[in-house]
């Protein structure tokens, strides 16, 4: 039923799903109900890769499955040949701040970075010798140098022009402090100065606090801070272009934190950086670049705090009035995530026990009539049609195999009877009270 998963696939499935979090591979193995909308952004990366850009956000209840949906966007960006990042926003990372907090998630990014040959993150460095492998080839090429002769210490200088160069074609606000830190790292490269690349790494990343500092180890006046940083953002979106791949997404999940920041002004400010990057895809302004945030409906509808009390965006950002839960349109920049069927729970919970067979090499007692069973036990329980959500019933079902496992003889009826159905939903009415208390304040 599983077919082609690999061994680390299962079991990061089976370890991540117990523990209540998207694992972060082998999520296309577990992918039920989704086809509309995966074509739908296929259909998005292609014009992304043709040069346009694109926002989209992805809503849904809580524990509806967005993070997962996120994970699977990029499995399938990766295969597009596209460069992605995942973040989470968190009390200490957003989009605006002026205390650090937008560098973190800058720096959040750029640690997770991820190709298709690295696909859980941390390809900065990967990427950047590539790319300087590329400028390597070609200055050899033009300069009529031998490729083992132009890795010469003596040559330093001309292939740090072409990188300059290159850079200075490709980027631009921040380009010249970009480009010094990327000859930097080649410097360190070519010379095995393992303490020059970091440091040049360590820039790049978003990681330097004060300018003494980055021009002490590097001779470079400016860092990445947190009104730079989307600058700086578009310059790597380039970078990764030039050298061949399709592009550059970024998925932001827990827009829930955006939502949650206590004062107006500071919520207004980051709702205008999101408003900012939506008009710069739209408008043409950057190019083969893809953002995805993904966020409850209270966080998109509520009009004191959602992104709905920002008027520019709420305009832009309001639903197709012709959709219906049957006539969907997934062209639209707002997508929202239907709960699943029982049919596609059904055949969900099917492939997970297929997968912890697998993982086990075992082969668990438990037929089709029994995961029948197990799902009326869960959908008829008291709260179920309020409180339940995909997330609890894998990780019930998940447990429930465990058990049977470990004790073949158990009685599986007896497990069933034991459910019990918790309202997991953050509290927003604790938030809307919380936040209503400090800006009286």
């Amino acid at each position: 039923m599983i077919d082609n998963i690999k061994p680390k696939e299962a079991t990061a499935i089976v370890n991540s799903l117990l523990g209540g979090v998207v694992p972060k591979i082998g999520v296309q193995h577990i992918t039920v109900g989704r086809s509309a909308e995966i074509e739908a952004f296929i259909k998005s990366l292609e014009d992304v890769k043709n040069g346009h850009s694109m926002v989209k956000f992805w809503i849904g209840d809580f524990g509806s499955g967005k993070s997962f949906m996120m994970h699977l966007l990029n499995t399938v960006a990766l295969k597009q040949k596209f460069v992605v990042a995942n973040a989470d926003f968190t009390p200490d990372n957003r989009l605006y701040a002026n205390d650090g907090k937008a560098v973190a998630l800058y720096s959040a990014i750029m640690d997770n970075i991820s190709i298709q040959t690295k696909p859980e993150g941390g390809a900065l460095a990967t990427l950047l010798e590539k790319w300087i492998e590329q400028v390597i080839t070609k200055t050899a090429q033009d300069k009529g140098i031998s490729l083992t002769e132009i890795r010469d210490e003596r040559h330093l200088p001309l292939v740090q022009g072409s990188i300059m160069r290159t850079i200075n074609e490709i980027t631009d606000v921040g380009g010249f402090d970009f480009g010094m830190v990327v000859m930097k790292y080649y410097e360190g490269y070519i010379s095995d100065n393992e303490q020059l690349r970091r440091s040049a790494l360590k820039w790049l990343k978003g990681e330097y606090r004060t300018k003494t500092e980055a021009r002490q180890d590097l001779g470079v006046r400016e860092i990445i801070h947190d009104l730079n940083y989307y600058d700086m953002l578009k310059n790597f979106c380039r970078l990764f272009v030039s050298m061949g791949y399709s592009g550059f997404m970024i998925n932001l999940d827990e827009a829930i934190n955006l939502y949650k920041i206590s004062t107006s002004v500071m919520r207004e400010k980051n709702y205008e950086k999101i408003l900012t990057i939506y008009n710069d895809c739209f408008q043409g302004k950057v190019n083969n670049f893809f953002i995805n945030f993904a966020g409850t409906h209270e966080v998109l509808e509520n009009e004191r705090r959602g992104l709905f009390s920002y008027q520019a965006l709420k305009s832009r950002l309001e639903t197709n009035k012709f959709e219906t839960l049957e006539v969907r349109d997934f062209s639209q920049p707002v997508i929202r995530l239907m709960p699943l069927n029982h049919n596609e729970i059904f055949v969900l919970l099917k492939k997970l026990k297929a997968i912890l067979d697998f993982n086990y090499k075992v082969q668990l007692d438990i037929t089709d009539e029994e995961i029948h069973l197990f799902m009326e036990e869960m959908f008829n329980k008291p709260g179920a049609s309020e409180f339940l959500t995909p997330r609890e019933v894998i990780r019930d079902f998940l447990n429930i195999l465990s058990i049977i496992r470990q004790n073949p003889g158990v009685d599986k009826k007896q497990l069933f009877g034991q459910i019990e159905i918790r309202d997991e939903r953050p509290d927003e009415r604790e938030v809307d009270s919380l936040v209503d208390n400090i800006e009286v304040l």
